[in-house]
């Protein structure tokens, strides 16, 4: 990889998703109930808080009924779901081929910079709903539990290991990690993302050594597991003993 002068690596610039991989990009029409449901929500979303959007606003924003706006969505969040899911294939449709050779970090960096690039479009309705969750506990449970679900692809996009409990907790760190870095894109008016992208990569370098940290915890359960046999063989073996005197 290409260096500065400073001696730093020279990060390629995340490629832009196409407009028929991002659902959310260009000025379309939706299609279908599901899409025109998605768009008038966000529409709302950048408007006004989470709380404050109803379901018969949804419905005439979108143009459809409440029985059609029912046969699509059970609630709002079950529609913020759809569009979150929306990013994830948007981000996963891109060909990552070209950061097989790169070290983890790299790959996860260019992987998130791809999807803060498929958020694009809805910047006033991501701007929204972080402070709605910074005022609203529920939500931001909520929000936690679809975020922890769209990293473990990104992870997967990165071919970072997204599966089992150590999976889990480095989805986890970095839903957590992603959204501190939201707050900064939110606010980052420069084209060039450049406060942005050093918020990443800040929050990579400290998520690096947390994952140095959780692999050793990880570890400690199966030496506790190997310790555990060792005993349950050492008290096998002396009422073998015991039963054969």
């Amino acid at each position: 990889m290409a260096r500065n002068p400073a001696g730093k690596p020279a990060r390629r610039p995340a490629r832009k998703p196409s407009s028929r991989a991002n659902p959310t990009a260009g000025a379309a029409t939706p299609a279908s109930d599901r899409d025109k449901i998605i768009a008038a929500f966000l529409g709302l979303l950048g408007e006004k808080r989470f709380e404050q959007i109803g379901l018969i606003e949804i419905a005439n924003r979108a143009g459809v009924s409440l029985v059609q706006l029912r046969g699509e969505f059970r609630a709002p969040i079950a529609i913020l779901a759809a569009f979150v899911k929306d990013i994830d294939r948007a981000v996963l449709a891109q060909d990552f081929s070209d950061m097989a050779e790169e070290p983890p970090r790299e790959r996860l960096f260019d992987v998130l910079m791809r999807r803060l690039e498929a958020l694009g479009t809805q910047r006033e309705a991501v701007r929204s709903l972080v402070r709605s969750a910074a005022r609203n506990p529920v939500l931001a449970l909520a929000l936690n539990g679809l975020a922890v679900r769209s990293q473990q692809w990104m992870l997967a996009a990165a071919g970072i290991g997204a599966s089992g409990p150590r999976g889990m907790a480095r989805a986890q760190g970095l839903a957590v990690l992603f959204g501190s870095v939201l707050r900064t894109w939110v606010r980052d008016d420069d084209p060039g993302l450049a406060r942005t992208m050093a918020a990443l990569d800040r929050a990579l370098g400290r998520g690096h050594r947390l994952a140095g940290l959780l692999d050793e915890l990880c570890r400690v359960p199966s030496r506790i597991c190997r310790l555990r046999s060792r005993w349950r063989r050492r008290d096998g073996g002396t009422e073998e003993e015991e039963a054969a005197a």
